[in-house]
């Protein structure tokens, strides 16, 4: 009876098969009943515990295909588990896990590409850009061909200030893979980062496969569906014909995209639009309405702000808000780069004024700060967000009136109790951009890091002295300290990656510098 109750090799073997084609149908209850057969005879089969794990990720309980590739492990360090359990951590964002993991499984086979990838892609996410290049290389000397290898690589080399080899690695990508837009798109930041924009903004109509969530996680593509024909610099007499487009005159519905800080920047060009179409629609988010309508409503009559439920049978042609350079043909000598496009209403700006006045400092000058940006979960803002920590020794420089313009739902972003002390402090009752330019028309000078206050700031004419990330984003070019497309902006330049203290030491002195004459009068 003993013997009866063992499985034969037979046995096992069925079970497996069942399993296996179960699996393989998607009927993942069945190869589950069938696989955990197996364990309950023999819980430290192997090939048992790892299939088991598969199917457990098949159904995306992927907490549970660890553990199982983990006791598979114990038994027996496979490659394959390795593999499995790299992809596992992968997907429950564990990447410092699944580096050690991809590690531990390449001592065992150094030539896997799959383990060699999962490696890259690892310090890749973690933002260990010179370890992930490191190990990209690795991988693309045995396959010269890898798609994904090269277009990762050619990211990371941007990230490591390596325009021209980032060029390189992405047109590469781009030859063994003409249809990948993501690449063709990573390739257009590359040119504009470079200057080269009339190669650049047709690249970067592929933008949207790019984008990511607030958490950091690839988002889905957000490219507009609208039924009407995208205008992309067209005469509007091309597609409908003269006599229709004359009769009310072509009319152009604009969408805006991605962040605040982009409508900010980008809006500059809807009075260009209406030279050529007589109205010009703006689906207009709620946060910037009434700035909108009291810098560019009033002053273009022919400009109107929507919201997301306007009919686009009202419109002739759409286009997205980013995509508007690419209409215009902008090049880097032909940026529309007015002084100054938006304003405060003057009332708001007074009440603001007068709050400042009453305080004991006002004679102080007034400088605006923002150390961090929003969407904590991604990389860019890590990269781009001082510590309270870090901002709190310029926070102490005397003989300035510090005024906070920061706003964040991320608590480990406000300032410390020391920093608070050195602040004044009205952004909770801050509604809107309208708000937020009001208390910024009576400031002498805005600091901040890359995000929508500096360009607000900019677009009024401010002052702003951006801290600039090493490697950041393309609008800042490279190697510059002015900007193109904001004649009031001076940046400050991570020289190295990570570095802020340098930064810090270089706005201070050019504080007390620009101060100086006011430092003196006030000793």
């Amino acid at each position: 009876m003993t013997t009866a109750s063992l499985p034969h090799a037979d046995d096992i073997q069925a079970w497996y098969h069942e399993a296996q084609t179960a699996r393989g149908k998607g009927d993942l209850a069945g190869a589950q009943a069938a696989v955990e057969r197996i364990i309950e005879r023999d819980s430290r089969r192997p090939g048992a515990l790892y299939l088991r794990g598969l199917v457990a990720h098949d159904s995306n309980q992927f907490e549970a295909a660890r553990g199982w590739f983990e006791r598979a492990i114990e038994v027996l360090p496979h490659p394959d588990f390795y593999i499995a359990l790299c992809a596992a951590q992968i997907k429950l964002r564990a990447y410092a896990d699944a580096t050690q993991t991809a590690r531990q499984g390449l001592a065992l086979q150094p030539d896997s590409l799959q383990l060699r990838f999962y490696e890259a892609s690892t310090l890749f996410v973690q933002g260990v850009f010179d370890e992930a290049a490191i190990s990209y290389r690795e991988l693309l000397e045995r396959d010269p061909d890898h798609v994904q290898s090269r277009t990762n690589l050619g990211i990371v080399s941007k990230a490591l200030g390596a325009l021209d080899e980032a060029e390189h690695h992405l047109r590469h990508a781009i030859a063994r893979a003409p249809g990948s837009l993501s690449t063709r798109a990573h390739l257009g930041t590359v040119l504009l980062a470079a200057g080269r924009y009339e190669e650049a903004w047709p690249l970067y109509e592929d933008r949207w496969v790019n984008f990511a969530s607030a958490d950091g996680r690839p988002a889905p593509d957000s490219r507009p569906e609208v039924p009407l024909p995208q205008w992309k610099g067209e005469s509007p007499e091309s597609v409908f014909g003269a006599a229709q487009s004359n009769a009310r005159g072509a009319r152009l519905l604009v969408i805006p995209e991605q962040g605040h800080g982009d409508s900010l920047q980008f809006v500059r060009y809807l009075p260009l639009a209406l030279r050529t179409f007589t109205r010009v629609g703006l689906m207009c988010p709620p946060a910037l309405r009434r700035l909108f309508e009291d810098s560019l409503s009033a002053r273009w009559p022919g400009l109107v702000l929507l919201d997301d439920t306007c009919p686009v049978d009202d419109w002739d042609w759409y286009c997205p808000m980013m995509s508007l350079p690419l209409a215009f043909g902008t090049r880097l000598d032909t940026i529309p780069a007015a002084m100054s496009y938006l304003y405060a209403d003057p009332a708001r700006a007074a009440a603001w004024r007068a709050r400042l006045d009453a305080l004991p400092s006002r004679a102080l000058p007034r400088v605006g700060v923002v150390w961090a940006g929003g969407h904590s979960g991604m990389m860019e803002d890590k990269m781009r967000s001082l510590t309270p920590t870090q901002i709190a020794p310029l926070l102490a420089l005397p003989q300035i009136h510090w005024i906070s313009l920061q706003k964040t739902d991320d608590p480990a972003k406000r300032a410390d109790a020391a920093s608070q002390a050195a602040l004044t402090d009205w952004m909770d009752e801050v509604t809107d951009f309208a708000d937020t330019a009001a208390l910024i028309d009576n400031l002498d000078l805005v600091i901040a890091v890359d995000t929508s206050v500096a360009h607000l700031a900019a677009a009024m004419g401010k002052p702003v002295w951006l801290f600039n990330r090493f490697a950041g984003c393309w609008r800042w070019l490279r190697g510059r300290e002015d900007s193109p497309w904001y004649p009031t902006v001076r940046l400050f330049n991570q020289q190295r990656r990570g570095d802020w203290d340098s930064v810090l030491a270089e706005v201070a002195s050019a504080l007390q510098q620009r101060f100086a004459a006011h430092a003196d009068h006030t000793a």
